[in-house]
């Protein structure tokens, strides 16, 4: 099977363990999705950690979020969300205030144009799923899902 990163590579010995095999099967499969994703967003000058960003802030209006909220709630681990926060302010994807009362606190919110790019994504990245995991029963997505929280769990 050829895949976006190219054929499945030929394991040459078995692995040492089932847990060795799930392990490897996880990591390249999550880069296959990434990587898929990644693709559909390019056209849209935008990466899947932005675009994350705009749903979490789309979710949060109209209070918005601070940098840390937005950080916590990101799907991929993000060591300075400060600059990725101010990079999508330069490109008017974001909006950022500080709070009257206290100096230190700044909300984020989507902005007008981050709301508009975000809602214009939306059928196309239902479709990426669709066409991604699509072929699985409805049963088969709720078992998967339920394994991979059980690993994140432990984790």
């Amino acid at each position: 099977m050829t895949s976006d990163l190219g054929p499945e590579p030929k394991q040459q010995k078995p692995f040492g363990s089932a847990e060795h095999e799930a392990h490897a099967n996880i990591v390249r499969t999550s880069n296959l999705l990434v990587g898929a994703f990644d693709q559909l967003l390019k056209p849209y000058g935008i990466t899947g950690t932005q675009y994350n960003v705009l749903r979490i802030l789309r979710g949060a209006e109209p209070e918005g979020l601070c940098r840390n909220a937005v950080r916590d709630r990101l799907l991929s681990r993000m060591p300075d969300a400060t600059r990725l926060l101010a990079r999508m302010e330069r490109a008017g994807l974001v909006t950022r205030a500080r709070a009257d009362e206290d100096r230190r606190s700044v909300t984020t919110r989507i902005s007008d144009k981050g709301q508009r790019l975000v809602d214009a994504l939306d059928e196309k990245i239902a479709k990426e799923h669709q066409r991604r995991l699509g072929h699985l029963s409805q049963k088969q997505v709720r078992k998967l899902i339920k394994l991979l929280t059980l690993v994140r769990e432990t984790i």
